[in-house]
This record gives structure tokens, C-alpha cells and sequence, in this order.
């Protein structure tokens, strides 16, 4: 990304050689897949050599020789070994690594001026929005449109009925009872005992389980019954339930947000972003903020707020008042001065549609969140390898790097949250997907082209730089955005595996033409950031600290668990699944008997290759020297099990790189295998001596926090603890460590300066195989 020269201040040989700071790969390496890129060229001598930092005001003006600070020679202060260079304990490739050391903690403060909105919206939204006092925009609230809110929109739960489907064809959101068409969400309605009781997820399963209810049939007998004696739902009392007194339709589930209780009788808070800030109330996913507050997370204050409840990222600030303004009555900006380093990222505050409706709107409480809450309103954190993109979004909204001047901003993040359009794709009549050919992934591309017609319609920002120095979380990234930097989940380079990998039909995009899509492939490790998966902070983890365990406490060579393919009882049918990988590794270590009831032909007792569930999965891995990252349908989340549990990642999947692969140093702490060595995968293994075992050991050791949302989930503690005065004993562990997290990685990774040269070598470079 693009640090403009005026902002930072460099010496022009800074200036000259940054291109390969971050020019993490060469073209001739690149497709030496599976390794990541080579950095070895820094060592013919166009690597950077040195870093003058200047302590000076961004403002474009001339600067006094007086600010200048002795020069660094890195090469020599900081030396590679192992092709890495250490930094904060972590292994970074070896002249990120050396810039990092001796330039990122001598950067500067600067002087930015932050400008606090004070612009009104008409008719106050009408109490269905929230006001953006920066643009004077209306954010409305589900099924509410127009400049003011005052439109109602009408959203159906289903698709037009028929003789034979009387609620319409099967869909997610179908409903037999009362639909609130503000949101296209079921629940009893008026006349039955709980009106406000949600009537959702119980379709048929694919197994065609007789439990489940077909809502496209009349099935109101039992929906609305008053009989004991047969299955209801709308009017059945929880207690007599729960006491067996009557009987009640065990399909139907309680999948909405904010409810908890078998019969959804519980209300808890709901989850929003960064739960509003203390500024507002979260309602099912959208924030809705205190008068004079606004934003995605209500933490942008107005003129109108008091200065002593800004967000810690807008303080300590000197306010200046203009003339006249107590007198006309009238301030429509206030001109805030903060002291901050850099890089600085401003965030747009796009129309809800793009984020907040996305969760209000959400079917499945689970879907696209890291959390939810119980019935004491703690945090439930999920599963959900997705919710990475939400907390890497909290994150940045809380960051003390965060600007309101896009004028000074160095980074744009837009925040699309791409994770709940891919999670909710096709769940109700407004979010089809008929016309895209139920293509999810199409779906996705659309609403990043919408994101970025609007912020080139109301922005000036776009133009300056062509979008390089915007961020977006797209792996499914239309060509109008490819200049830009991607925070993806699936680093694939397409040198290889030159086609969709994803053995699901829904987000397979090799039928989306080109003109739509462009030719890029979903990851550019020059500019492009792949990050780790979403994982919950496991306490029995954190506490018993498995990272740490020691050589001689690893009995198990060799660690996979997961699904196999289709060799194996439930396993996955299709054949692209994993790319076939899994199934290559099964077929030679398999250590549970197949479908044919076959071991893999080099089965061995200290390999296990198993897609049998285990209750003592993360106990497996810490118990185990070598532990294997493969490709689910696609993404998996293999890494960071393996690292979270100081295990040496094994990588199978050729081109495709993993989270930071293109900026740590990956020789250090894990080993890449390639899809066509998989017979001699073992045989590997065991020709790695135990000094290079130790060695790696001891970087995973170092480097696990980085894998680790440490700063979002910190973030949840400090609000549980405001709110109830509680510290969970996850948050008791996560206060104990001190290592940069992934989030502190992103913004280290962001501090190197690029120049315009690189951008010119991106352009020029293309991703055909040799």
C-alpha cells in the first residue's frame, strides 16, 4: 500500500529502495510453488539499506535539517539468520524484518486534525435511522429507505405461493405464520399466546428426517394448536414444556439473535459492532445510537458530544472552537488536534447495507458473528472461522490509528462485510440469487461494486491513488477494486490451481465472466495480506499454555483430523473437496479403516491420519511434533489449530499461501511439503533432525499470538467488565500475554512504505504458469 511521500517524510533513499521492502516475492520464485516467494534477491543489493526517520509535522511543509536522526545501517545492525530476521520475538523475512527493527520504533508522533461532524439529516431520520454528521446521510434501519428514513420498505418472507406450496418454494426465511416485512423474519403474530416468538429453521433436512417440518406444506394444525396432546409451538408454555406436560414441535429452533431458551423466552443482548461503544443500543445486529453519536459501532461523536466521552482513539485532544459559533448558535464542524503515529487508516462509514443489515437482517444467530450471549449475558464465543473479518473490523474501529481526516489518512479500510452476504446468500427473497445463477460468490462480487460505486460517487479519496491505499476484506474482489489491498482468508495465487478450489457449486466463480470479475486470482502476495482464521480463545488452552509443551512431550509424529473424502463413512462426496489432498494423504497414512475397512498403505503407529471426531482434538495436536494443514472446501482453519497448540505446521497445497506466509518467515516455524511428495510425506518428516525440530518449535512458541485475535477479544472484556463488573476466565488468560496479535502483525506490515515503482511492477505482473 501507498504511503504518500509528503505524509512520511522520507529520505529519498528510503523512497528509492522500499519497493523491495515489500516486493516479498520475485517473479521468478513465485511460481516455484508450494514455497513461498523467495526474498533472496535483497541480497544482490536492492534491498534497503538504511532508514532516516524524520520527527516533523506531515503537513507537506519543508522540514528543518535539525529533525533529521542518525541513519540505521540495517544490513549490518541487523543481520538475517535463517533467511528471517527477528523483530518483537516473531521471524519476519529477512528485510521486512530488518526494516522493522530498526525504523518502526523510532516513528515519529505527528499533529493530525481530526474534524468532528456536525452536519444534521433531514427530519432526524425520522426515528428510523441513524444520522452520519459527517456527510449529513441518513443510515436507516432494516426496512426503512429514502433521505429521511421515512420510507417503509416491504420485504417478504416468501417467494409467491401456489396451489401445491402454499408458502412459496423452500427457502430460508419461508413463513406459515405472521412475517415482520421489515426484516423478512418469521415469528407467531397476533392471536397466539407468544406473538413475538420466532417460527424459523425447521425445513426439512437433506436426510428428509421425519421431525422436520415442511413449511411448504399447511402445517398449522400444529404451528397455532391448543391441544396438549399434539406438537405446537406458537402457544405452548415453556414451563409445562420443560415439565413434559405438553407436547411441542421439537424441530423448530430458537436461530434468532438476542433470544435465548428452547422456546426462545429468554432475551439477552444481541450482537453488534463493538457493541455500540457504550453510545447506543444494539438491536439484532444494528446499532442504534445515542442522539449525536453515529457510525457502524456509534463511536464517531458530533459537535454535540462531550468532549470527555470521545473514544480513547480521538484523546487527549486540543478542540478549537470557531468565531462566532457560540453566538450564531450554529457549528456544523469542530477541529480536534490529537498526537498519533502512524500508519493512519480512515473508515468509511458506508450505508448499512453493507454491514449493519447484514447482521440485524441475519437468520441464524451463529452466522458471520465471533460471538454471541447466554442467558447471564456472558460472551459465547463461536466457532465461526469467519469471524475474523469481525474482529479484525472491531479492531480497527478501536485502534488508536484510526483517523477522521481522510486528508491525512495513509490507509482506507472499507468495511464490507463480505463474511455475512457469503453466510446469508439466498436466505430471503430480497438476498436472491436467481439472477446471478444462485452463485454466492457472485452475490458477493456485486455488493463490492456497489461499495465501491459509493465511495467514488461521495468520496474524493479513490482518485488520489486509484484505490492502492484502500483495504478491503474481498476475496471475491471485482477488477474495479484488484488495485487495492485484500485482507483475504484463502491465499491462492492461481499458479497452479488456476480455477475455483472450493468443491461447493455456490462459490465455485469460474463461470463468472471476466468482464465481471477481471483475470486476478483471489491473493497478490505484494500487496495482499492473507489472514488467520477465526478461533475462539480456548481456556483449557490458554491455562494448561499447550503452546509450550516441550519435544520430549510430543509422542505423535505426524497429527491429522478431519474429513477425508468420500473413501470414508460421512465423508465428503465430492471429488474437487480438499483438491483431492486429504484423500492423497489418506490413501498412503490413513489410521482408521475406510469405507472398505482399508488402513492407508503406509499406515504407522505414530502417524495419525483420521477422520474420526475427538473430544481431545487440541489435546492431540499438543501432544503431537508435526500436525498437517490441508484445504477443507477451500479454506480450513488447520494453521492456527496447529499453531495455537505449538505444533509444526505441515502444508499441503501447492501455490496457495497461508496467513502472513508472505511476511514472516515460514522456513522458521513450519515445513511445506508438495502435493506430488505426499508418498514420501512421512519419510520427510523423519529425515528432519531434532536440531531443526527444537528450532522449530521454539518459533512457533513465538509466534502463536499473532494467530491469536488477542486485541478484539480484549475489546469484549473491557465491555463485560463496564457493563456487569465480571472477568470471564478467558479474559483472565488473554490479560496474561503480552505478544503482538494479528492485528498488530496487519498494522507492522503497514508501516513499511511503498512507492509508486512497485505499484508499476504489480501492473506488469501476471500469474500464468511458466
Amino acid at each position: 500500500m501507498m504511503f504518500f511521500p509528503q505524509k512520511w517524510k522520507c529520505s529519498w533513499s528510503l523512497l528509492g529502495t522500499v519497493a523491495s521492502v515489500l516486493a516479498l516475492v520475485s517473479v521468478a520464485h513465485l511460481f516455484l510453488f508450494p514455497l513461498a516467494p523467495s526474498l533472496e534477491y535483497f541480497n544482490k543489493g536492492q534491498g534497503q539499506k538504511s532508514c532516516t526517520p524524520i520527527n516533523a509535522s506531515t503537513s507537506g511543509v519543508d522540514y528543518d535539517e535539525k529533525n533529521l536522526k542518525p541513519s540505521l545501517d540495517l544490513d549490518h545492525r541487523f543481520p538475517a539468520s535463517h533467511k528471517s530476521v527477528v523483530y518483537r520475538g516473531a521471524p519476519w523475512k529477512a528485510e521486512i524484518g530488518r526494516w522493522l527493527s530498526g525504523c518502526d520504533s523510532i516513528v515519529a508522533e505527528v499533529s493530525i486534525i481530526e474534524k468532528i461532524g456536525g452536519k444534521e439529516c433531514k427530519n432526524d431520520c425520522s426515528g428510523q435511522g441513524i444520522c452520519n454528521h459527517e456527510l449529513g446521510q441518513c443510515r436507516c434501519f432494516h426496512g426503512f429507505s429514502g433521505e429521511g428514513c421515512s420510507e417503509r420498505l416491504h420485504l417478504d418472507c416468501n417467494y409467491p405461493s401456489s396451489p401445491e406450496l402454499p408458502y412459496g418454494p423452500r427457502v430460508v426465511s419461508i413463513c406459515p405464520a405472521s412475517c415482520d416485512t421489515t426484516r423478512a423474519m418469521c415469528f407467531c403474530g397476533e392471536g397466539t399466546k407468544y406473538p413475538h416468538r420466532p417460527v424459523a429453521g425447521a425445513l426439512p433436512t437433506a436426510s428428509g428426517d421425519h421431525t422436520s417440518t415442511d413449511w411448504e406444506k399447511a402445517d398449522l394444525d400444529n404451528i397455532f394448536t391448543t391441544n396438549r396432546s399434539k406438537p405446537g409451538w406458537c402457544n405452548v408454555d415453556p414451563t409445562e414444556a420443560y415439565d413434559l406436560k405438553v407436547q411441542y414441535k421439537e424441530e423448530c429452533d430458537c436461530n434468532y439473535d438476542c433470544l435465548l431458551g428452547r422456546f426462545c423466552e429468554i432475551p439477552v443482548h444481541c450482537t453488534c459492532i463493538n457493541q455500540c461503544s457504550g453510545h447506543g443500543h444494539c438491536r439484532g445486529g444494528f446499532c442504534q445510537c445515542h442522539r449525536s453519536w453515529y457510525g457502524t459501532d456509534c463511536s464517531i461523536p458530533s459537535v454535540w458530544t462531550s468532549v470527555g466521552e470521545w473514544p480513547r482513539w480521538l484523546r487527549p485532544a486540543h478542540v478549537e472552537v470557531p468565531d462566532g459559533a457560540h453566538l450564531s448558535g450554529s457549528l456544523v464542524n469542530l477541529d480536534a488536534a490529537v498526537k498519533k503515529k502512524r500508519p493512519l487508516i480512515y473508515v468509511y462509514d458506508l450505508p448499512p447495507e453493507f454491514n449493519s443489515l447484514l447482521l440485524e437482517g441475519r437468520h441464524f444467530k451463529f452466522e458471520c458473528v465471533n460471538r454471541i450471549y447466554d442467558d447471564e449475558n456472558a460472551t459465547y464465543w463461536t466457532e465461526q472461522l469467519y469471524g475474523a473479518q469481525m474482529a479484525i473490523y472491531e479492531s480497527i474501529l478501536a485502534s488508536p490509528h484510526r483517523t477522521l481526516d481522510g486528508e491525512e489518512a495513509d490507509f482506507f479500510f472499507v468495511p464490507v462485510l463480505d463474511s455475512c452476504i457469503i453466510t446469508r446468500a439466498g436466505d430471503a427473497p430480497h438476498l436472491n440469487m436467481h439472477a446471478l445463477g444462485g452463485l454466492r460468490s457472485s452475490l458477493t462480487l456485486e455488493f463490492y461494486k456497489k461499495a465501491h460505486n459509493h465511495i467514488v460517487e461521495q468520496y474524493p479519496f479513490w482518485n488520489r491513488s486509484l484505490g492502492r491505499d484502500h483495504i478491503w476484506g474481498a476475496c471475491y474482489a471485482p477488477k474495479e477494486i484488484w488495485n487495492s489491498m485484500m485482507l483475504v482468508h484463502w491465499g491462492n495465487t492461481n499458479s497452479k490451481h488456476n480455477h475455483s478450489t472450493t468443491a461447493y457449486w455456490a462459490d465455485n466463480w469460474d463461470s463468472i465472466s471476466s468482464d465481471r470479475r477481471g483475470n486476478h486470482p483471489c491473493f497478490d502476495p505484494y500487496k495482499d495480506i492473507v489472514l488467520p482464521a477465526w478461533k475462539r480463545p480456548d481456556v483449557a488452552t490458554l491455562s494448561s499454555k499447550r503452546w509450550s509443551r516441550l519435544r520430549e512431550q510430543r509422542k505423535t509424529l505426524f497429527y491429522f483430523n478431519g474429513n477425508l473424502g468420500p473413501a470414508y463413512a460421512g465423508g465428503r462426496p465430492e471429488t474437487p473437496y480438499s483438491m483431492g489432498i486429504r484423500q492423497k494423504v489418506a490413501e498412503e497414512f490413513g489410521s482408521s479403516p475406510n469405507k472398505e475397512g482399508k488402513l492407508g498403505k503406509q499406515h504407522a503407529e505414530d502417524v495419525i491420519v483420521t477422520p474420526l471426531r475427538s473430544d481431545k482434538y487440541h489435546e492431540s495436536l499438543a501432544g503431537s511434533i508435526f500436525c498437517g494443514v490441508m484445504p477443507g472446501d477451500g479454506w480450513s482453519g488447520r494453521l492456527e489449530d496447529s499453531i495455537l497448540q505449538g505444533c509444526i505446521p505441515v502444508v499441503i497445497q501447492d501455490g496457495i499461501f497461508l496467513p502472513f506466509e508472505n511476511i514472516l518467515n515460514y522456513e522458521s516455524f513450519a515445513v511445506r511439503i508438495r502435493e506430488d511428495e505426499i508418498p514420501n510425506l512421512i519419510r520427510i518428516l523423519r529425515g528432519i533432525n531434532e536440531t531443526e525440530i527444537e528450532f522449530k518449535l521454539e518459533n512457533v512458541q513465538k509466534i502463536w499470538q499473532r494467530f491469536l485475535y488477542r486485541d478484539s477479544i480484549l475489546l469484549e472484556a473491557e465491555r463485560q467488565k463496564t457493563a456487569f463488573g465480571r472477568v470471564e476466565d478467558w479474559a483472565v488468560q488473554l490479560l496474561q500475554l503480552s505478544e503482538d496479535d494479528v492485528f498488530a502483525t496487519v498494522i507492522q506490515r503497514n508501516r513499511i512504505v511503498e512507492t509508486p515503482l512497485e505499484f508499476e511492477h504489480h501492473a506488469l505482473h501476471n500469474y500464468k504458469l511458466p
